[in-house]
């Protein structure tokens, strides 16, 4: 699924790996917290290996329940790229896509959980 952000002219003002829980913290100048799971993280990663390079070629991300962030890297002033324990690295996310993951993770996790469902497969913990 390819994701479109919007420009919200928002930036980080903090980001927080809380490695025990897994979560991603970014508090945005516009005042909004988001607290974004790396699971979470890691099936929406915006990198050709998981989007393909052309719509339609997108690859369900699947077996991802136990993933951390182990380092995060940044890329200029636009965005970061988290290392997963997993090994993937080559996703780059930018502040409006982070903004975008945070503001609609209710919708975007559901839709997450649907296809990977209607794919068949069957997640071992919950998030």
């Amino acid at each position: 699924m390819r994701l479109i952000a919007n420009p919200v002219n928002a930036r980080p003002t903090e980001i927080k790996l809380h490695q025990l829980s897994a979560v991603l913290e970014i508090t945005f100048d516009d005042g909004n917290t988001f607290k974004l799971p790396c699971e979470y993280l890691r099936v929406y990663t915006p990198s050709a290996e998981a989007l393909g390079h052309a719509p339609g070629q997108e690859i369900l991300q699947v077996g991802k329940e136990g993933v951390t962030i182990i380092q995060i890297k940044p890329v200029g002033n636009y965005a970061i790229s988290p290392v997963f324990s997993d090994g993937h690295s080559t996703g780059i996310y930018t502040w409006d896509l982070l903004y975008l993951l945070g503001s609609e993770y209710e919708a975007l996790w559901a839709d997450y959980l649907f296809r990977l469902n209607a794919a068949g497969h069957k997640r071992q913990q919950p998030i």
